[in-house]
């Protein structure tokens, strides 16, 4: 069992991406065992420093990797290489060619996204409030590429067999697009399992992005993945993408 998943799409050969598990090359402690990246959820700063020096180490990482402060908005960082404290927002783009973004998960959407030329990138974490106050939406805009030059990989996220979310969610997303109603499921009075690939796949179209791959993992139901949902304490995968 490979300890990262790398996407299965189309991309230039310079592009290089992959989310990683919890069975990475970590020294986190339960809950967080073993290959917690996130610097927020409780884990030891110590072994997150750890844990991130190996994941610099043992996967190739051209550079530190660009840490966000995600607190479920839409804000839009671009990322020119340089390192700092971690900006507050929920996606960064680059056109810099080893500068490595990443967003951190454990349920929530991760979406990739590269240009066809190769010369582009971009990494967005949407939750449902993100995904539906127009998180991929910003993302898209920020970027130099014309939409119809963009494909975009869906993470591992919460799928849609196992994510139950009350009427008020999905009333935050039909106020946006009636179109979104065809993602929910009901399951008992005012509860509905929410589809969120389908409704990032919905709305990438409707911003022009429409070669779209992956959404096929589950947090939920694969150990090798952290679940906020299932686990309540519990540690971050990371998503990343670069350009060689």
């Amino acid at each position: 069992m490979s300890d990262i998943l790398r996407p299965d799409w189309p991309v230039p050969a310079n592009i290089h991406a992959f989310t990683t598990t919890r069975l990475g090359p970590g020294v986190s402690e339960l809950p967080f065992y073993r290959f917690n990246l996130g610097a927020r959820c409780g884990d030891a700063p110590a072994a997150v420093r750890a844990n991130r020096e190996a994941l610099n180490r043992e996967y190739g990482l051209p550079g530190e990797p660009l840490w966000l402060h995600q607190v479920h908005g839409i804000e839009v960082v671009s990322d020119d290489g340089t390192r700092g404290s971690d900006p507050l927002a929920d996606a960064a783009v680059t056109s810099h060619a080893g500068s490595v973004l990443a967003v951190l998960t454990a349920d929530c959407l991760p979406v990739l996204f590269c240009n066809t030329a190769g010369s582009e990138v971009a990494a967005a974490h949407a939750g449902w409030r993100g995904l539906a106050a127009g998180m991929l939406e910003a993302t898209v805009t920020a970027m130099q590429s014309s939409p119809t030059e963009l494909m975009a990989w869906l993470g591992p996220a919460a799928g849609r067999e196992r994510y139950e979310v009350g009427e008020e969610v999905r009333q935050a997303f039909l106020a946006v697009d009636a179109a979104a109603a065809s993602a929910f499921t009901p399951t008992r009075p005012g509860h509905y399992r929410i589809d969120m690939p389908a409704i990032a796949r919905q709305r990438l179209a409707a911003c022009g992005v429409s070669r779209v791959y992956g959404g096929e993992h589950c947090t939920l139901a694969d150990i090798r993945f952290y679940s906020h949902r299932r686990e309540q304490r519990t540690g971050r995968m990371a998503s990343l993408i670069w350009m060689a």
